[in-house]
């Protein structure tokens, strides 16, 4: 093991634990055999890794939290399945993050510079793409999909098999049981939609020509009153060019729970 690895005297590291250069286990931690992590990456106090785990680099995991314990779904037989977490992300106090399910493909995984604040809970089989944040709290069922750069707010519940587009809001204490488009917001008890997250396609480094086409698609696929098929369509036709407007497109074309209106 690597000289630059610090490992408090109270921790655990099982015989079978991967850890490369630079990371440090906090006290009381436990990192089961099976698990991987990453250079420079910090395990915080009492926190546990279970299973196979893989962190990638320089990630925070902080005091308390749990990656890679059993997911909770009746049909689970003890398989193995894995957690795979890439680089560069906060996981702070209490998050849990649950191994994947046979029946969902194995994995749960989460991409890179996230933040999973305080008792945020990513199910078995979801996958969470890369600079996604989750609010104190914020739960995601079984197989959920959270895309690049969304944002789920404080308390909010995302119902299993839900996809949440990129750039897409979900506002605090909401309950989302169906897709929500790309660069939408959405809030509520059901959830549904609340106009573009414009503040957020901005800081994305959208131009104000982009901007303008999303808010157009926006009104042609949920204020023109059109079929959702003819809207598609129409933006097919008249937005050819527009790459925002046709990830759009691409999205709702493939929902399989439907889309928040």
């Amino acid at each position: 093991m690597p000289e630059s690895t610090h490992i408090h005297e109270t921790a655990i590291v099982e015989k079978g634990a991967e850890l490369d250069s630079g990371v440090i286990v906090g006290a009381y931690a436990i990192v089961h055999a099976g698990a991987r992590v990453g250079a420079g990456t910090t395990v915080g106090p009492h926190s546990v890794i279970e299973g196979s785990v893989t962190l990638g680099r320089n990630n925070r995991v902080s005091q308390f939290a749990s990656l890679g314990s059993e997911p909770q779904d009746l049909k689970y037989n003890g398989e193995p399945t894995r957690v795979e977490i890439g680089d560069d992300n906060t996981i702070r106090e209490f998050t849990t993050v649950n191994r994947g399910t046979e029946g969902g493909g194995g994995i749960t995984n989460i991409g890179n510079s996230n933040i999973l604040m305080a008792y945020s809970h990513v199910a078995h089989d979801c996958h969470v793409g890369s600079s996604v944040v989750l609010a104190n709290c914020a739960t995601l069922a079984g197989h959920v999909t959270i895309e690049d750069y969304a944002v789920v707010g404080g308390l909010a519940g995302i119902h299993q098999y839900c996809r949440i587009g990129t750039s897409a809001m979900i506002g605090g204490a909401s309950a989302v049981v169906q897709d929500v488009p790309p660069f939408c917001m959405a809030h509520g008890n059901h959830a549904d939609l609340r106009g573009l997250n414009a503040i957020g396609l901005r800081r994305r480094g959208f131009t104000a020509e982009q901007i303008k086409e999303v808010r157009a698609a926006y009104k042609i696929l949920f204020q023109k009153g059109l079929k959702l098929k003819d809207a598609i369509e129409t933006l097919k036709r008249d937005f050819a060019g527009s790459e925002p407007v046709q990830t759009m497109v691409r999205f709702v074309a493939g929902s399989e729970r439907g889309i928040v209106r």
